[in-house]
């Protein structure tokens, strides 16, 4: 049994993100660490709906984790963006293997949408008001590609016990240093 335990997957480069700011966010965040009685794992997770079909259910299976926290970027994002819910239909956009899932969509026959557990309202509130110097929104849409997919596939998993947050491509405005500690806020408020 692991006592809040979190695994993150931070996404491979993409795209125009050569330098994938997620990811860099999470190595800042294993750096900086979570308290004592957490036992943190950290993935770094291709842009590819096939490997993500695979990994993100062997990942559950390997460690229970008590919670699963992914995070990605986003170049259209210029807060940190709690998710509050994944997607199952509207997959068109290839990914780095030019592969698109036939049915476009995560589960066949599963629920248009799944919520996360986790009240991203409470937890963008507490985090704000810790004045740290990023801000924190939230959002219905994770945007119906590898991320939506990958949130959609760990909520599906785990029955709701999944979170994504979306950060902006780094110096778009943050550094790495001040998304890493945004990060270890968030997933500590969510833990609590």
């Amino acid at each position: 049994h692991h006592c809040g335990f979190t695994s993150l997957p931070g996404f491979g480069p993409f795209g125009e993100h050569a330098v994938n700011a997620s990811w860099i966010a999470v190595q800042e965040l294993e750096k900086l660490g979570l308290r004592d009685d957490v036992d943190l794992h950290v993935y770094e997770v291709p842009v590819e709906y096939q490997t993500v079909q695979r990994l993100i259910p062997a990942l559950w299976k390997k460690h229970s984790p008590q919670l699963v926290v992914h995070v990605g970027v986003s170049g259209m994002a210029t807060t940190v963006t709690l998710e509050k819910c994944g997607h199952n239909v509207g997959y068109k956009g290839l990914d780095n293997c030019r592969f698109c899932p036939g049915s476009q969509c995560c589960v066949e026959g599963g629920p248009e949408c799944i919520d996360s557990i986790i009240d991203m309202d409470t937890v963008c509130k507490r985090v704000s008001a810790l004045g740290l110097d990023v801000t924190v929104t939230i959002s219905k849409d994770a945007g119906r590609y590898l991320c939506d997919f990958t949130y959609y596939t760990s909520l599906y998993q785990s029955r709701g016990r999944s979170a994504f947050v979306h950060v902006p491509p780094l110096g778009k405005p943050y550094t790495a240093e001040q998304l890493g500690r945004a990060l270890q806020a968030i997933i500590e408020e969510m833990l609590d």
